[in-house]
């Protein structure tokens, strides 16, 4: 008779993925309509590979943001920076219903999409602190991050004037546009109620159809960006769609975020609304994934942003005489006075 040692009597069972439900169809929250005879659908499939996807690219962006807050406080990063955690079923929930060819542009919150756009949080992290391997070579910094048909942070969101000439000119073109507002409740500082007679930003464009959507729900977003495609590609012009969505953060690093807002809000949202724990719980509830499988991500993603951190420590600053380089497309100009006033500048670092 075989004595068994507690070691030796250790048993694991490995789950494979046909233990797995593979796909499961969800109810999600209906949108807000404006101009608008149907909206999205009120049912979203979502199959596990879709899910776990959702899931990795959502806590990377919230790891990444994380991590970019802690080298803010030690003075490696400086200057602007505003960060998107909070806000991630947006990013996610949009690109997840268009194409890498479709062209996208937005504000200075604007780190989540430069990720879900194809960079790397290596290069992400380099461009926060000024590196030449950041995805704009160390001279956008937090709001001026560029990829293909990517043209990211602008320093103004939405300028009043110029939105609404915007949404005309779009609307008489028949263009397709979609506007999206990630209305995350907050302005620098004041609530929306505080600075908007009107808070139904999806009806802002009056003429322009709109919807408003639960900005939390990665599923809702998805569907809804899904539908707004649609409409923009069977040529009925523009459409609006406003995210209701809310930022972990304050509007920049210079803003704690707790003098108009109190901590119990903040926590509040981030208990019951918090769009990474709501996938997750679903996909749990649901037999998708198993708590270890998330597990594993989680420290993949944090070894990943880790050793993306040390390198934007560690990788050079750009020289001084690059300052001008990467002006124009081409060959620059002829030789005008004045055009190029930096030419003949040396580093002399």
């Amino acid at each position: 008779m075989a004595c068994l040692c507690p070691q030796a009597a250790r048993v694991v069972v490995a789950r494979s993925f046909t233990d797995f439900t593979p796909q499961v169809t969800f109810d999600i929250k209906k949108c807000d309509l404006h101009r608008l005879e149907e909206g999205p659908p009120l049912r979203a499939e979502l199959t596990r590979e879709q899910g776990l996807q959702y899931y990795h690219t959502m806590q990377t962006v919230r790891r990444m943001e994380l991590k970019a807050d802690q080298l803010y406080k030690q003075k490696i990063i400086r200057g602007f920076c505003h960060l998107y955690d909070g806000q991630e079923a947006c990013a996610a929930g949009i690109e997840a219903a268009i194409n890498l060819s479709d062209h996208l542009i937005t504000a200075y919150r604007a780190h989540g999409f430069t990720y879900t756009r194809g960079v790397s949080v290596k290069e992400i992290l380099a461009e926060l602190t000024g590196r030449k391997g950041g995805v704009a070579k160390g001279k956008g910094g937090s709001m001026h991050m560029y990829a293909p048909h990517f043209y990211g942070g602008n320093g103004i969101v939405g300028a009043q004037g110029q939105i609404f000439e915007t949404f005309n000119m779009a609307a008489l073109w028949k263009l397709p546009c979609i506007f999206i507002c990630e209305n995350n409740k907050y302005g620098m500082g004041t609530a929306v109620e505080r600075a908007a007679a009107s808070t139904d930003y999806y009806k802002r464009g009056d003429f322009i159809p709109g919807l408003r959507v639960d900005g939390m729900d990665v599923l809702c977003v998805r569907e809804a960006t899904r539908f707004a495609a649609e409409h923009c590609r069977a040529g009925k012009g523009p459409i609006v769609m406003e995210l209701q969505t809310y930022r972990y953060h304050g509007h920049s690093m210079s803003d704690p975020g707790v003098s108009y807002r109190t901590r119990e809000e903040i926590q509040e949202v981030r208990s019951k609304s918090d769009p990474i724990s709501m996938l997750k719980e679903r996909m749990l509830a649901n037999n998708m994934a198993s708590a270890e499988e998330f597990k594993e991500i989680d420290i993949a993603i944090r070894k990943e942003v880790e050793e993306a951190a040390q390198f934007a420590t560690l990788d050079p600053e750009p020289p001084l005489d690059e300052l001008c380089d990467h002006i124009f497309h081409n060959e620059p100009p002829l030789e005008v006075r004045g055009t190029n006033p930096w030419s003949k500048l040396k580093s002399v670092s």
